[in-house]
C-alpha cells in the first residue's frame, strides 16, 4: 500500500519537508514527533526548517487529525527562548486548533543552577478542527474521591459554571478517570548503545497514538531520529511512515521497528 511516493509501514531518508510535499494532501491521521529544537540535540550537524514543515504538517493532515509536537526550550544569555511559544503560536496561523497544551515531566537529575531545574517539556496538541477521535487514557480513582468530584462537578455546574474551561465536562467511568494533562515518564535519553542521543520514551509515544488514532490510521513521524513512534505504532497496529535527515539514524530506526512486536489483531 503506497502513500504517494511511499511504501506505507517504512522508513525513508531525505528532508521531511521536501518528502511530505509528494504526499497527497489530507492523508495523515496523527503525527508524533519531536524537534531537534534550539540545538538543545546534537543532530548530525543538521537544521531544519520549522515553518516549511509546520506548512506541510497542515497540507497532510486529516481534517479532525492531530499533530502532538513535543519541543522545549535552551536557555541562552540567561533567558529561556520562548522558540516552543513561537511555534505553537504559528500552527495556529496556519489554521490549527491548539487543542491541549500538554507537559512531559521528565525524572531528570537536580543540576546546580541559579535557577528551578527544569524538569518538564511542552506537548503541544494541535488539530485540524476538533479531534475526531479521543481514546482517553483513564486511571483508577478511589471511591471516596470519585464520589467527591462527581459532587464538585454537579456543584458547579448547577451554579452555571465550567469544571474546566473548555467544552468538555469532567467525567468518570465507574472508578476510574481521565487523565491529566502532565504525563510523566523517565527520561528518554539517548539509546543504550550510544547510536542516538535523545530518543522520547516509548510510553509517551504509545499513549499518545492510543488516545488520537484508531488502529489501521497512519502515524507520521516526520523527524523519526530513533523510530520510537514508527515502533509504537506498529506494536499498536496502526500504519506507520517515518522520515529524517539523517541515513545513519534512518538505519537505526529500520532495525527498531523490524524487530518490534507484530500486532496481536490485522490492520
Amino acid at each position: 500500500m503506497k502513500l504517494g511516493p511511499y511504501e506505507l509501514d517504512s522508513i525513508v531518508a531525505g528532508e521531511c519537508a521536501s518528502l511530505m510535499d509528494a504526499m497527497p494532501k489530507g492523508c495523515i491521521d496523527l503525527t508524533v514527533t519531536s524537534p531537534p529544537y534550539d540545538n538543545l540535540r546534537e543532530y548530525q550537524g543538521y537544521v531544519f526548517d520549522f515553518e516549511a514543515i509546520a506548512r506541510q504538517l497542515w497540507r497532510v493532515t486529516k481534517p479532525g487529525g492531530v499533530v502532538v509536537w513535543v519541543v522545549g526550550d535552551a536557555t541562552v544569555n540567561g533567558s529561556e527562548t520562548g522558540t516552543s511559544f513561537r511555534q505553537a503560536l504559528y500552527f495556529m496561523q496556519l489554521g490549527f486548533n491548539l487543542h491541549d497544551t500538554m507537559i512531559y515531566e521528565s525524572e531528570k537529575p537536580t543540576l546546580n543552577h541559579n535557577r528551578y531545574e527544569q524538569k518538564f517539556e511542552f506537548m503541544f496538541v494541535v488539530s485540524k478542527g476538533r479531534p475526531v477521535i479521543f481514546n482517553p487514557i483513564l486511571i483508577p480513582v478511589g471511591s471516596i474521591r470519585n464520589r467527591r468530584l462527581q459532587d464538585k462537578c454537579a456543584s458547579a455546574k448547577e451554579q452555571g459554571r465550567a469544571w474546566r474551561s473548555r467544552e468538555e465536562t469532567y467525567r468518570t467511568y465507574k472508578n476510574t478517570q481521565i487523565k491529566g494533562n502532565v504525563w510523566q515518564y523517565p527520561i528518554g535519553g539517548g539509546l543504550a548503545d550510544g547510536s542516538h542521543p535523545a530518543s522520547f520514551p516509548k510510553a509517551l509515544a504509545r499513549d499518545h497514538i492510543l488516545s488520537w488514532s484508531n488502529p489501521g490510521d497512519i502515524v507520521l513521524d516526520p523527524m523519526c531520529g530513533s523510530g520510537t513512534t514508527c515502533k509504537m505504532a506498529k506494536e499498536l497496529g496502526r500504519h506507520w511512515l517515518g522520515f529524517d535527515i539523517s541515513p545513519e539514524y534512518v538505519e537505526i530506526a529500520r532495525k527498531r521497528v523490524e524487530f518490534a512486536k507484530t500486532p496481536l489483531f490485522n490492520l
